[in-house]
């Protein structure tokens, strides 16, 4: 019998032209969040509001490759993931020069709405307490992408 070698060739296209048009006219949003359930209906939530794109990562070790490829306006980050923490998903993204200026909000589980208020932030980004209102995040949102037009 005779082995057969197949030649496996990958063709790009771009089949859907006006996806890229609604990226570059609404901010991009990277949710980064283990949990696929939060990502998801959160995602869902942005969007309906007509203002943003929003991509989710369920894999904080994948985290900075997909940001890095989204090239996002602003990065929900939740704190605790397994194998990589968004402390480290943060020190990566901060130490990429194409993505340093990229305004990180971290949302946890891990301290109460009052610390939230009281204007603490987590390595120098703003922090949001889980479970966050639809009304919160797009605050909180609004405020830092003016943050990044303004420098």
């Amino acid at each position: 019998m005779s082995s057969k070698h197949e030649i496996v060739k990958t063709i790009e296209a771009d089949f859907f032209p006006w996806i890229s048009e609604l990226i570059k006219e609404k901010p991009r949003i990277l949710l980064i969040d283990n949990d696929r359930d939060f990502t998801r209906s959160t995602r869902l939530a942005l969007e309906r509001t007509g203002k943003y794109f929003v991509c989710e990562e369920n894999d904080a070790t994948k985290a900075h490759q997909t940001a890095r490829r989204l090239n996002p306006d602003l990065i929900l980050l939740d704190i605790v993931m397994p194998e990589t923490d968004g402390g480290e998903v943060a020190a990566r993204i901060q130490s990429d020069p194409s993505l340093q200026r990229t305004p990180i909000i971290f949302l946890t589980a891990l301290v109460t709405k009052a610390e939230t208020r009281s204007g603490l932030r987590i390595q120098g980004h703003l922090f949001l307490a889980k479970p966050i209102t639809l009304p919160e995040l797009i605050r909180a949102i609004e405020e830092n992408l003016l943050t990044r037009v303004m420098f």
